[in-house]
């Protein structure tokens, strides 16, 4: 058996846990911006990093392959999946604490498919990180134990499946409405509103045909609290 990578888990936890409160904010309120380079980003976690999260994201948020060369993304669903709509952005981005614990948390997980291939006698190949060695059936299983209650590492997991799925949901690293004008493959897949001509998102027909509450007396006229 493999020895797992030695990383500071709790440090991890919390990184995770300020980035999960962080981003639903982020991705609303911050103006307008370029967003970062992808490529950017990966060279400076490097490759093998980059691809083992870009697996797990595309077990959970599956979508197309990028070229017939793509091998993070295994092709398991149609359409774009977390990896299109930008998760390692939104995992690199600078206004949060998470870029010196991803190649611990990529080694850990590496280190997991290591340790599931060994039990089944899965040949991995060398050229490539082991979870991405994996196929997308493997993937899926060796995902699922990891969210099981007596995973040692099952919070960490948790709150990484979290991000991934802010990416696709709502391109949290990104302005709202730029994101939607750019075409963000997450938004328009699950064909997000966008916003009024000025911006801003008002919603006058209630979802469910009918107010469910009034407003408290003390509401703002943005709609916040006092």
């Amino acid at each position: 058996m493999p020895p797992t990578p030695d990383i500071d888990r709790r440090a991890v936890l919390r990184g995770l846990a300020a980035a999960v409160a962080a981003l639903p904010v982020l991705g609303t309120v911050a103006a307008p911006a370029a967003p970062a380079a992808p490529a950017a980003s990966a060279a400076a976690l490097g490759s093998w990093p980059v691809s083992t999260l870009e697996a797990f994201a595309d077990t959970l948020v599956p979508g197309e392959r990028r070229s017939s060369s793509d091998r993070a993304v295994a092709g398991a669903a149609p359409g774009p999946g977390a990896v299109q709509a930008g998760v390692i952005a939104l995992l690199t981005s600078p206004e949060l604490p998470l870029n010196p614990l991803l190649p611990g948390i990529a080694a850990l997980l590496d280190a997991r498919a290591t340790a599931y291939a060994v039990s089944r006698l899965i040949l991995l190949p060398i050229d490539r990180p082991p979870f991405v060695g994996l196929s997308f059936d493997h993937r899926t299983t060796l995902v699922a134990r990891l969210f099981q209650a007596d995973d040692l590492d099952r919070a960490i997991w948790q709150l990484l499946a979290f991000l991934v799925g802010l990416a696709f949901d709502t391109a949290a690293h990104r302005h709202t409405a730029q994101a939607l004008a750019e075409g963000h493959p997450g938004l328009v897949w699950t064909g997000f509103p966008p916003p009024d001509a000025d911006g801003l998102w008002r919603y006058p027909a209630h979802s469910y045909g009918t107010a469910l509450a009034e407003p408290h007396p003390a509401t703002t006229p943005s709609g916040s609290p006092a």
